[in-house]
């Protein structure tokens, strides 16, 4: 059984407006994975979607208190990252930048360590008028699509960092 994320109370699946879990087995070590999911203003290299990403506090990578922005699918967005523990587990909340209805999200990865490489679980909920409209109404199932193509893609660019070695 793998962990899950730690939900802050507002933000738990079972009374969120929207919620996704994707996971995926990658046969690389979880300090791969972790190096590439630190490094946000890079993930383009391997999740092109992810060209907007912005430290906005100082530090060259992602750690407990960042404050950071991106354009998610031309949405831009305010995030700080709630939970670092390296290798392990790495969550943010976000805010949708000019929304006045308080929608809000939050994002949590799971690294577990396995026999081959490690498995990479996560999983968001959004909660809010705005999510709701945006990706519930308009666009059903896009989250999950979008983590999808992501786990999938940083499964591949783990794997690949490996091969080079």
């Amino acid at each position: 059984m793998y962990d899950k994320v730690n939900w802050p109370e507002k933000c738990d699946p079972r009374i969120s407006a929207i919620y996704a879990l994707n996971d995926i087995d990658v046969k690389a070590p979880a300090e791969v994975v972790w190096k590439l999911l630190v490094d946000a203003e890079n993930w383009f290299k391997y999740f092109p979607p992810e060209n907007q990403v912005k430290i906005l506090s100082g530090e060259k990578e992602l750690a407990v208190g960042t404050k950071w922005s991106r354009v998610t699918v031309g949405f831009p967005m305010s995030l700080t990252v709630t939970e670092f523990e390296p290798f392990r587990r790495l969550s943010w909340a976000t805010t949708v930048d000019g929304d006045d209805t308080n929608s809000s999200a939050y994002h949590g990865w799971v690294i577990t360590p396995t026999k081959d490489g490690c498995h990479i679980l996560t999983e968001e909920t959004q909660q809010g008028t705005w999510f709701l409209e945006e990706l519930g109404r308009k666009n059903p199932g896009a989250l999950y699509r979008y983590h999808q193509d992501w786990v999938e893609r940083l499964a591949r660019a783990a794997e690949a960092a490996v091969d080079k070695k």
